[in-house]
This record gives C-alpha cells, sequence and structure tokens, in this order.
C-alpha cells in the first residue's frame, strides 16, 4: 500500500518510457541475457561477505595486537557496507536471483547488518523509489530536522554550518539502525498499513524484530566479551565498524540525491506531480564516477542512480549496459540525464549544495 495523497502525470504524448522500456527490454532479448544477477554477482558475493565476516572471526580467535583489531573494524565496516549494496539490496529488489527464495535469503542479510526486511522494503522501495525527493514523503531526505535536505523543510539557524557538521552525522547511519530506527519505523509502518506486498500481521513483525535484534547484539557484541574481549573494546570496534559503514552508505546516497543537478518538486495543492513517475526519475536522480571501474563494483552499481531509479527490477550488475540506453533516449526526448564525471565532483555538489540549502530560505 503507498500513500495515496500523490499522484503522478498520466500524460507522457510523446511516450518516453514506452520506448525506453521498449529498447531495454529488446537489449536484454538480443542479447539473450536474464535481468538478473549472474556469476560476477555471485563472485562478489563471496569477497563481500569475505571482507565483512573474515575480519570479526580473526578478531575472536587470533590473538593479534589491538591495531590489527582496529583495522579489521574499518574493513567490517567496508564489508558491511558492500554487503547492504550489492548482495541485500538486489536481494530486497528481487533482482539477485530468478529464484524467489534465493532472493529472499540474500535481502535477509539485512538482519546481519543491523535492519529489518520489512522496515527496509518499505522505506526504500515504497516510499524512495516512488516519491524520491519529495520532501515529507521520500524517507531518505528526512534528517529528522538535524540536516535540511530540501527547500521545502523548515530552516533552523544552525543549518548554516550543515555543510560542515554533516559528515560527521553520516556515519551514525547504521548504527541508527541497531539501536532505535527499526522500532520507530515498525511502529509508524504497520499503523499506516504500509508495505511491499503483503501487510505482515502486528505479531509476527514485532516478534522477528525483537528476535533478530536480541540475535544480532549476541553476535556483535555479547559473543567477543564472552570470548575474552574487554568490553569497552567491543563497544568501541562495534561503533567503528558501524560509523564506517555508515559514512560509506551515507556519502553514496546523497551523491545520487542531493546534488545540485538535481530537483525536489512538490505536488499541487490537489496532490498531482507534474511528471510521469519514470520521468519524476530523470529530474531527482544522478549518476557518478560511472566510468570509475572501482566505483563501479563496489558500489553495486548505486553510482548509476538514474538507470537503478527507471529499471529497479534489473539486476546493477547490467547498469552499465543499459546506461547508454538510456542516456541517448533521454537525450532524444529533451530529458535531463544527470551525471557527474567523477565522484570528487559530485562530492563538491553535494557540499555546495547542503551549503545553500544551509543559507536562509531568503538567500537560498
Amino acid at each position: 500500500m503507498t500513500n495515496p495523497t500523490i499522484k503522478f502525470s498520466r500524460k507522457d504524448p510523446q511516450k518516453f518510457f514506452k520506448t525506453l522500456n521498449k529498447r531495454v527490454n529488446n537489449y536484454f532479448s538480443e542479447n539473450d541475457i536474464k535481468k538478473t544477477g549472474n556469476w560476477k554477482l555471485h563472485l562478489k558475493t563471496i569477497v563481500m561477505f569475505s571482507l565483512f565476516l573474515v575480519p570479526y572471526f580473526l578478531i575472536l580467535f587470533l590473538d593479534i595486537s589491538d591495531w590489527w583489531k582496529l583495522l579489521f573494524t574499518v574493513l567490517m565496516g567496508a564489508g558491511m557496507a558492500g554487503v547492504g549494496m550489492n548482495v541485500m539490496h538486489d536481494g530486497n529488489h528481487g533482482t539477485y536471483s530468478r529464484k524467489k527464495w534465493v532472493n529472499k535469503f540474500m535481502g535477509s542479510s539485512i538482519y546481519i547488518l543491523a535492519g529489518n526486511v520489512y522496515n527496509w522494503q518499505v522505506q526504500h522501495n515504497v516510499l524512495h523509489h516512488t516519491y524520491t525527493n519529495i520532501h515529507g514523503h521520500d524517507e531518505d531526505i528526512d534528517a529528522g530536522g538535524i540536516i535540511r535536505f530540501s527547500r521545502h523543510a523548515k530552516w533552523k539557524r544552525f543549518h548554516k554550518f550543515q555543510h560542515i557538521y554533516s559528515v560527521f552525522l553520516y556515519g551514525l547511519l547504521t548504527f541508527n539502525w541497531s539501536l532505535t530506527s527499526d522500532f520507530k519505523q515498525t511502529r509508524s509502518y504497520l499503523k499506516r498499513q504500509l508495505s511491499y506486498g503483503k501487510m505482515p500481521s502486528k505479531w509476527k513483525q514485532w516478534s522477528l524484530l525483537a528476535i533478530t535484534k536480541a540475535l544480532y547484539i549476541s553476535m556483535w557484541i555479547v559473543i567477543p566479551i564472552l570470548i575474552g574481549i574487554v568490553w569497552w573494546k567491543v563497544l568501541l570496534g562495534f561503533f567503528i565498524m558501524h560509523y564506517t559503514a555508515g559514512l560509506i552508505l551515507s556519502i553514496i546516497f546523497q551523491l545520487a540525491h542531493m546534488v545540485e543537478d538535481n530537483d525536489m518538486p512538490m505536488p499541487n495543492e490537489a496532490g498531482e506531480m507534474k511528471n510521469t513517475w519514470a520521468i519524476h526519475q530523470l529530474f531527482t536522480t544522478a549518476n557518478f564516477a560511472t566510468n570509475n571501474k572501482i566505483i563501479n563494483w563496489f558500489s553495486g552499481g548505486l553510482n548509476h542512480q538514474v538507470e537503478h531509479h527507471i529499471f529497479p527490477n534489473i539486476s546493477h550488475i547490467h547498469y552499465g549496459k543499459i546506461s547508454e540506453i538510456v542516456k541517448e533516449t533521454a537525450r532524444e526526448f529533451n530529458l535531463p540525464y544527470n551525471e557527474y564525471e567523477s565522484t570528487r565532483g559530485a562530492i563538491k555538489s553535494h557540499f555546495r549544495h547542503l551549503k545553500m540549502l544551509g543559507n536562509k530560505p531568503q538567500l537560498s
């Protein structure tokens, strides 16, 4: 169930999405390629889980110095972000495999990343992918008033410093998952009757949330302490792991949506959007560093955000190939295709955008 107050336009006289969708489908059929993941994604899965979990077991069972343990917690944070972007993300979009149980299994990896499948699918698949960059509807651009991501959000005096302090808060993203966010979201989403697919029972969702959180805390905090690691070192390592993952995930998301080229449109008084859903995605998303092989590989294709938002039913493994089709079709229809050549350029644009939004509305 989605929010009924927003209606996207159905007027597309030039038939942009119909044309684009046909061309992309032709690419897959002509090359006899499945839209789901392939061996490249399977190999990457092994690498990401290894980066995430091998250091954890090395810390538990090897007699190594604290400096090595510190390095390993950073590696675990990078692996945590890598599993989230490459495995969990595709799994919960149903694009990891043609088999539903495989997608469900891979999507469930979010439980060892501190999250919850139901909450993530509602926030990401339903709210973010449907109402991208729409203030009050896309929760991914809601920072609780601490950071002003939209010109439609209320301005506060401390926002004039947000381009400075925001980066320090970005690292808390997944840490919040593990402590408070999931409980707040479960209460909110169940009350609002929001779901991605079948609506779960309240009892099942709350029970699953409690059990998985208990197992999560046991794995990352209780077991290391029982093994003999000093409690404060465990908590410090836990925080560093989460801060590393949160910083990576937050920055990659911000570069896809919170940059100067992207629009943040609002519906009219009747709740109607100016553009169709597909065209709306072109105005509100941006690509970055698409020629950088390392960024392409590690980010799970999230630097190809335009392709991901228009075709969330296609695995990120294919975004590099279909991007030219999307770009050419957008230009053919005189529509925007926002992209930054480098990560550095996108980062600069993001913080300029934050600085502009931090000014008083009269100035910005």
